[in-house]
């Protein structure tokens, strides 16, 4: 059996495997590190009266950094400038920092900031959106989204039916806590090492905390221990306090969250309340939609705005609707700022189109699958927002699956089981996936990389894709190995840093590999180019050359040359033949106008369609997941185990987010589910014992890096199905006529049994 150098093929997998890998808490800090820990808001909604440090602010080597000693602006909001670092004369949710204490450890630094009192004259905290939406207190102006007439389209309609729908939030759960340790400089020059999905938002807001210019910090990133978008924005916070703490001491500043902080004061996945109004011709096909949403953006906007638009694109799911209007409210709550979450609103969108579809076909007596089938996307129908549905292969994989588990012979069976079973019951439903990958905010579509070939032929690149588990450096490093013919051994990933690779756009909406990778493709290509054109030079030939290595073999116009890879190196190295390159890539094609919200916003589609079997225990109100299968559009898949992983990965998510994963606070703004006693995610068990995945052969499609399509995020979608299939076994295949809440509990399951009987 061959033995594989797991060390030099995937550094990443064997270093995670063997418990080595570093994250913020397990670097090698100075000895004169510092210690923080961040005191913060115990009321919703209030006035500061009075601190009472109880003497901590007079004990020996311990300082207490408060609004006040801000040197800059204090002020972190990204989108819209809302969100003080450190409160100042009111707090606005359970959790608002107030101010952060240093001590030179950790123990006494967690002791002495818990015993610090803040006497507040407290208000009246507003926690739903509804509630928000009619004190109209919101974050921004409604947004809206419409094409058709909607008016016209209800006209015409056989059939209408309204309802309402509550959509819960999400804890993220990352593995590593949020953290990180600044390391002053010489002059005002500072290093700030950060558990970040966004270097340059922590560059940019340190500057501006502390009043310097952006060069004179820098960020550095090795690796997260997940993230799922929980790190985008709020990371920020974190790392600017160490910053702003370490600034002022002239000492290295270490802040890392414990995890009942973490639960408590960082923001979730967005709940939403939504009502929608739906209207069928008389043959199912859906004329028009109206659907307004509620989203409980918390005390500030963090990344609200974009969470928000991303739910109005993705309001049509993968349907076809030719008179849409979709208004969207950004309710200002007293919660912590929610923010990123895989999926990235679209989730909130889709599962109401599903909620709608689901209800009307119980209405009329007819299954979901039915009015799915004639209202799925195909080619060139045009998307609410202008966009033209190209490459369009939804239908293709819906229609995959119903072949693939012989759906009417599925139906047959579960309708017996039913029938002959008053203890348990069936159900099943096919969750079609439509969902576009871009930036929707057109200047982040841009990434650069760094490439470096050292005297030994070895490879070093520097991008600023930040490896949070989902495999972007192995997959920079593949694309580099095939474009330079070198083995994947020869090529590290750098750190993210933001004085190497300036300007970055975070590592979010799924497009990591496609911008950095094809940065590093570009960067390649650009030392190819100077190879050529020496051996062009060399041989003096009149024809450009095609120059390429095979195996590390030198090829010229395809003939093989007796050089090979490191010989190739030194030679360019001895003729002064620069062998870096730092170049571009901007996602071609995507253009939107936020005014009249129409455009290309997405460089591309991912589509697919997932099938859910599950058996329900009536009595108790539990289920089991009995069957999954996924065919999925990856377009030329270009790592088949790292994208098989993210989609489980996503998919046991998304089931949770759906099932069982609850967010409740209570009327006083307190997180109730602030433990993993208290909340529930899944294991091992919440998943059937096999899940069949296949990926769907889409040999046309030419975006993406190399043709592959982004993976990280859409598959989460899949896990809506979970939440139907379920509700089709309790449902006995009976009018529904309580409203879909989100995640569906057992107990949520049992309360749904007994009101239906």
């Amino acid at each position: 059996m061959k033995k594989i150098d797991y060390i030099s093929k995937d550094y990443d997998r064997y270093l995670h495997l063997t418990g080595k890998s570093e994250f913020v808490d397990d670097m090698n800090i100075p000895s004169d590190t510092m210690y923080a820990s961040v005191f913060y808001s115990s009321v919703a909604k209030g006035k500061i009266k009075n601190i009472d440090f109880k003497g901590a602010d007079k004990l020996h080597n311990v300082f207490i950094f408060t609004a006040k000693d801000i040197p800059g602006e204090n002020q972190i909001g990204g989108i819209i400038k809302d969100e003080l670092l450190f409160a100042e004369d009111e707090v606005d949710f359970v959790g608002e920092p107030i101010g952060v204490l240093v001590a030179e450890t950790r123990e006494k630094a967690e002791e002495y900031s818990k015993k610090i009192e803040v006497e507040y004259e407290q208000l009246e905290p507003i926690i739903t959106a509804r509630e928000s939406f009619l004190k109209n207190n919101f974050i921004m102006p409604p947004r809206i989204f419409e094409s058709g007439d909607i008016v016209k389209g209800f006209k015409k309609c056989e059939y209408i039916f309204e309802d309402k729908v509550e959509f819960g939030g999400q804890e993220h759960l990352y593995l590593e806590t949020q953290g990180a340790i600044a390391l002053p400089l010489e002059g005002n020059n500072l290093k700030i090492i950060s558990s970040t999905q966004n270097p340059t938002a922590v560059q940019r807001i340190t500057a501006s905390i502390l009043g310097i210019s952006n060069n004179n910090i820098e960020v550095d990133v090795l690796r997260l221990g997940g993230a799922f978008g929980g790190k985008e924005d709020q990371a920020n916070a974190w790392a600017v306090i160490a910053g702003l703490a370490a600034y002022k001491l002239k000492k290295p500043v270490k802040l890392i969250l414990e995890r009942s902080d973490d639960i408590k004061l960082t923001g979730k996945r967005h709940p939403y309340s939504i009502d929608y109004r739906i209207g069928f011709a008389k043959d199912y096909k859906i004329i028009a939609y109206e659907v307004i949403f509620y989203q409980n953006a918390g005390a500030a906007a963090d990344l609200s705005p974009a969470v928000l638009d991303r739910t109005l694109f993705h309001c049509n799911g993968s349907y076809f609707i030719p008179n849409l209007k979709a208004t969207g409210y950004s309710c200002k709550t007293n919660l912590p700022p929610n923010t990123a979450f895989r999926g990235f609103g679209a989730p909130q969108g889709i599962f109401a189109i599903e909620s709608a579809i689901f209800k009307s076909a119980r209405k009329l007596r007819i299954s979901p699958q039915k009015i799915q089938e004639i209202n799925l996307l195909t080619e060139g129908k045009v998307f609410h927002y202008g966009q033209v549905a190209k490459n369009c292969t939804v239908k293709n994989c819906y229609d995959s699956i119903t072949r693939k588990i012989n759906i009417s012979k599925k139906e047959k069976e579960i309708s017996l089981f039913n029938t002959g079973n008053t203890e348990f019951r069936k159900g099943f439903y096919i969750m079609p996936l439509t969902f576009g990958i871009s930036f929707t905010n057109t200047m982040m579509n841009q990434a650069s990389a760094l490439v470096n070939i050292y005297s030994d032929g070895s490879v070093s690149i520097s991008t600023a894709a930040i490896e949070m588990g989902q495999g972007v450096n192995y997959k920079i490093r593949q694309v580099a190995s095939e474009e330079l013919g070198i083995d994947i051994s020869k090529i590290r990933v750098e750190t993210t840093n933001t004085s190497r690779i300036a300007n970055t756009s975070p590592t979010a909406a799924s497009s990591g590999a496609d911008l950095n990778g094809n940065a590093s493709r570009i960067a390649c290509r650009e030392i190819l180019n100077r190879i050529t054109k020496y051996y062009s030079d060399k041989q003096k030939s009149n024809k450009k050359l095609r120059v390429e290595f095979k195996k590390e073999q030198l090829f010229i116009n395809g003939k093989k040359q007796e050089q090979h890879w490191k010989s190739v190196v030194t030679e360019l190295l001895m003729n002064r033949i620069s062998l870096s390159a730092h170049c571009s890539y901007a996602t071609p094609k995507i253009k939107f106008d936020k005014i009249k919200n129409k455009g290309n916003p997405f460089s591309y589609h991912t589509y697919g369609a997932a099938y859910f079997e599950v058996t329900a225990d009536i009595s108790l109100g539990t289920f089991k997941l009995d069957e999954i299968v996924i065919i999925h559009d990856g377009g030329k898949v270009i790592n088949k185990v790292i994208d098989t992983g993210q989609i489980e990965g996503a998919l046991a998510q998304g089931i949770g987010m759906m099932t069982m994963e609850e967010i409740i606070y209570d009327e006083k703004g307190n997180l109730t589910t602030n433990s993993l006693s208290k909340y529930k995610v899944p294991d091992i068990y919440s998943m059937p014992d096999d899940i069949n995945i296949t990926f769907y052969q889409n040999n046309d499609f030419e975006s993406g890096l190399k043709g592959s399509k982004a993976v990280g995020e859409p598959p989460l979608v899949y896990g809506i199905g979970a939440y139907f299939a379920i509700i089709n076994a309790i449902g006995f295949n009976k009018e529904i006529n309580y409203i879909f809440e989100s995640p569906l509990t057992n107990e949520r399951i049992f309360n749904y049994i007994n009101r239906e009987a």
